[in-house]
């Protein structure tokens, strides 16, 4: 297990109409949602992408999301969502991200996120290789995107 965070990955959004629920602000299925694209985008930005985990037969899957939602987001609001690896073991690792409104740097929410890494053909958990591990322990290629 890790002890400390490797590198982190970010990207901004900006709270578009369809992100909006009935009372107003933010949906708390657009935060899971942001949660697992900066997941997805980072994995892309050290060079696994879905097509280097279909190659090796095996992804990860979320296996539990913990969120804690700490301040409503507006429509048109942008957003910074930040993510790290926070802990590894030997077929899973936990994701940290962070959501933070870019005008005052409040955080808005944070999340822990546990992604198990599946054998595809046997369904199965298998250890997560070296060479996916020292990929997330590099700095992204990219280290920020806006979306």
């Amino acid at each position: 297990m890790s002890m400390t965070p490797l590198p982190t990955f970010s990207h901004e959004i900006t709270v578009g109409d369809a992100d909006i629920d009935q009372l107003g602000h933010a949906s708390n299925i657009e935060y899971v949602r942001w949660i697992q694209d900066v997941a997805v985008a980072h994995s892309d930005a050290v060079g696994l992408d879905h097509a280097a985990y279909v190659n090796m037969g095996a992804v990860f899957v979320v296996v539990r999301h913990e969120v804690d939602y700490l301040r409503p987001l507006l429509r048109g609001e942008r957003v910074e969502v930040r993510t790290w690896i926070d802990s590894q073991q030997a077929a899973k690792c936990k994701r940290a991200t962070e959501i933070r409104r870019v005008e005052d740097q409040v955080v808005v929410a944070r999340a822990m996120t546990t992604w198990g890494f599946i054998d595809v053909a046997r369904q199965r958990p298998t250890r997560i290789p070296p060479a996916v591990r020292e990929a997330f322990a590099q700095p992204p290629f990219r280290a920020s995107r806006t979306g």
